[in-house]
């Protein structure tokens, strides 16, 4: 078996093996603003081998109105797409997108919460495959199915878990959203602004450095020693407006060696849908 990545891959890292039989590829391009977008884009031009998986199609359920905007998806469900798209047990996945690892970092987490730790997502996305003069086709890659085992792990909370929790000792709510949103301000995707009483801002982004790639792992590991206090990472949960950005906080965790980090899957589009359940607004 060839070498296993569980986190993060370097463009030449996966160049070199792009073409292993036990390697599969996802484009997990995606925008919110235009759900049409991914689709055409790996129309377009992917990496070679490439299969492409869609954030609201493939990697979420159906949305409730309480539910959140991203429900995490039927696991079943997933497990048959990802068998027909070759994965097995034992296969190297490897994602990628050209946003920073937002919509990425989301399969990558779902691959772990089924038990799944041969998953890492490349390391800049696209734009890095690019700038080290790898190419793209347009070739759609021939099915070869596999079958796969799930595990499903307690890697996820629920919003009564957050709920019995707040402003306890043993938590620690991290939220990924941008500082705006965090504080309640020019909120466009849900219909209440604010966020979750006692939660800590980590912008999602500020795990990446210039080049759109992450920050080496001692940095990270610093920057969130210095958020973390004397908790320690398995206190964590993390959330973002549907689930999603949130992973690429639990991505850098991991990445920096701090492991053990939760997902609360439904966060702040679930957590608001419902008017019981308390608001916090401002920086803190």
């Amino acid at each position: 078996m060839s070498a296993s990545y569980s986190t993060l891959i370097g463009a030449v890292e996966l160049a070199q093996r792009l073409r292993d039989p036990d390697w599969v590829v996802f484009d997990c391009r995606f925008d919110l603003a235009d759900p049409a977008f991914g689709r055409q884009a790996y129309a377009q031009g992917h990496l070679p081998g490439a299969i492409f998986l869609d954030l609201d199609d493939d990697l979420s359920s159906a949305k409730t109105g309480r539910n959140g905007r991203h429900p995490l998806p039927d696991p079943a469900r997933l497990v048959a797409r990802l068998e027909a798209c070759g994965v097995g047990n034992h296969t190297q996945v490897v994602a990628y997108d050209d946003a920073g690892g937002m919509f990425a970092a989301r399969l990558w987490w779902l691959l772990r919460w089924f038990g799944h730790h041969r998953a890492g997502v490349l390391d800049g996305g696209l734009q890095a495959w690019l700038a080290a003069g790898q190419a793209l086709t347009e070739d759609a890659p021939a099915p070869r199915p596999s079958t796969y085992t799930l595990a499903l792990r307690a890697d996820r909370v629920e919003a009564d878990y957050v709920l019995q929790h707040l402003g306890q000792a043993d938590m620690v709510l991290i939220d990924a959203r941008s500082p705006d949103r965090f504080r309640g301000e020019n909120e466009v995707l849900d219909p209440v602004g604010g966020h979750i009483p006692g939660a800590i801002n980590r912008f999602f982004r500020d795990n990446l450095d210039a080049r759109g790639c992450f920050k080496q792992a001692s940095v990270l590991r610093e920057e969130f020693a210095a958020l973390l206090g004397a908790h320690s990472p398995r206190q964590v949960v993390h959330q973002c407006g549907s689930g999603v950005t949130a992973c690429v906080n639990l991505l850098a965790m991991e990445a920096a060696g701090l492991s053990g980090s939760r997902l609360y899957a439904g966060s702040w589009s679930e957590w608001c849908a419902d008017p019981a359940r308390p608001v916090a607004r401002g920086a803190a």
